[in-house]
């Protein structure tokens, strides 16, 4: 109840302060269908880009991305758990989607929840979908996974993905934290699956099945069924997707938990630490360093038996547009430019930045036919991975100099060697870093997205955009 009523008053604001742009549309904006993509690269800053532009299409080659009618600058902005916290200067992916999702600024690890409290803040999809707008998200993570969920879902803590962990997130024994108090026992509205399964969406794709085969609380059925009683045709292989009713609401779940990547480190090698000699431990200045072997990318043998992110957005597009009339909001990521960071494997991360690129493709050519259509690709954060000299510029210096972090050094198509550096601590998982993030426009963000802007003004633009 409390949520439902939080939802109202803030649908009711929402559309009072939209009410001064809602005049500025031309007056045939009613009579044709507006659609925003916003599409999310997890994780794709500047050095992401970079990477896999010198690697895919070559250092003087150009992505669909870098044809874009507009280049903007996204800043990314996180607070404290508290209604007056401080700022923080580095972000995750719960808080960053959901101030895209919702235009509020929270704190890290939430979904769509305020800071300093439980409360529901009302996201994108929700206002449209309350305006007669049909929506979708497309995702290669887990839909439950914090970009996903934060469009469609409410909770404080973004590990609670099915009801089994709602009272205890634990890894490896590890109390990590708890949704006790969002329990559906408790008078909560569940789970991130179980408020997906029950939510109002039309198109729901990407992996986490593991995450809808628990049981529902205070249900005998599992949350996967629970999906299918409110309407969800569920599909799970590339030839159930293809075959899928067209127009019907859709959930579809090709993998346990986050997709396959498309690209892999040969024998799936990740970034290793430079080799200092016994000498150089007595000082830095005497002995040598041996660098990391090169290391070529190969396809991931994974990948072939799901779909790609252009395969679920082309599905998307066309059950989102068909006999539509009104228009749509549809959210895309590439999840795993970041999880393949965090792993310290560029080669996946180049391989999501192409999948992203293909699937960016696709929105253009829909746009091409559908021009009122707003395309607006982003990501949610910055993210280790550096782009460095493969050959020191100090190389002639007679000391080893090498970098204190971990260090891949690929083999690019057009025959150079690319170091990447993965430096941000000496855990097995590198962190997110605090830089801006790039934001690009098709030719519908002229005149709306200004050259520099704050990540909350990505929902407004969205919100404006539809009239909300």
């Amino acid at each position: 109840m409390l949520r439902s009523l939080t939802i109202s008053i803030l649908l009711i604001t929402t559309s009072i302060f939209s009410v001064a742009e809602e005049t500025k549309q031309d007056s045939s904006s009613d009579a044709k269908p507006r659609h925003v993509i916003l599409i999310i690269g997890d994780g794709m800053d500047d050095h992401q880009i970079t990477i896999a532009r010198n690697y895919l299409v070559g250092a003087s080659g150009h992505l669909a991305l870098d044809q874009m009618a507009l280049r903007s600058t996204s800043q990314i902005l996180t607070t404290e758990d508290k209604s007056d916290g401080k700022p923080v200067y580095v972000a995750d992916s719960a808080n960053t989607a959901t101030t895209m999702a919702t235009g509020v600024i929270t704190s890290r690890g939430r979904i769509a929840t305020a800071p300093g409290s439980n409360k529901a803040i009302v996201t994108i999809a929700e206002l449209a979908q309350a305006a007669g707008y049909r929506t979708g998200i497309v995702s290669t993570a887990s839909v439950t996974d914090a970009t996903p969920a934060a469009f469609a879902a409410h909770i404080s803590f973004r590990m609670c993905e099915n009801p089994d962990v709602m009272p205890d997130v634990s890894y490896k024994d590890i109390h990590i934290g708890d949704c006790i108090d969002e329990m559906k026992t408790h008078g909560g509205t569940g789970s991130i699956s179980e408020q997906l399964a029950e939510s109002a969406l039309d198109v729901l794709l990407g992996g986490g099945s593991k995450h809808f085969a628990p049981t529902a609380e205070g249900s005998s059925d599992s949350v996967r069924q629970l999906a299918e009683s409110n309407g969800f045709q569920v599909v799970t292989t590339v030839a159930e997707l293809q075959a899928a009713e067209i127009g019907r609401r859709t959930l579809g779940l090709f993998s346990e938990s986050t997709m396959p990547v498309r690209l892999r480190g040969e024998n799936g090698r990740a970034a290793e630490a430079p080799e200092p000699s016994l000498l150089n431990y007595v000082h830095q200045y005497l002995g040598d360093v041996t660098q990391p072997e090169i290391m070529n990318c190969e396809p991931n043998p994974g990948f072939a038996s799901t779909p790609s992110l252009k395969q679920m957005a082309d599905a998307a597009l066309a059950h989102l547009s068909h006999e539509n009339e009104r228009g749509f909001f549809l959210m895309i990521e590439s999840a795993s430019i970041d999880k393949e960071s965090h792993k310290r494997h560029p080669c996946g991360s180049i391989g999501e930045v192409e999948q992203l690129n293909e699937a960016l493709t696709s929105a253009l050519d829909f746009a091409r036919e559908n021009p009122r259509t707003l395309i607006l690709v982003t990501a949610d954060h910055s993210q280790a991975a550096q782009l460095i000299p493969n050959e020191s510029l100090f190389a002639e210096f007679p000391i080893p100099v090498y970098s204190p972090g971990k260090l891949a050094r690929i083999r690019t198509p057009e025959g150079g060697i690319m170091a990447v550096n993965y430096a941000t601590n000496n855990f097995f998982m590198e962190e997110h870093t605090g830089a801006n993030v790039p934001l690009f426009a098709n030719d519908e963000g002229l005149g709306r997205v200004p050259a520099f802007i704050q990540q909350p003004q990505i929902f407004t633009i969205s919100r404006d955009y539809l009239g909300l």
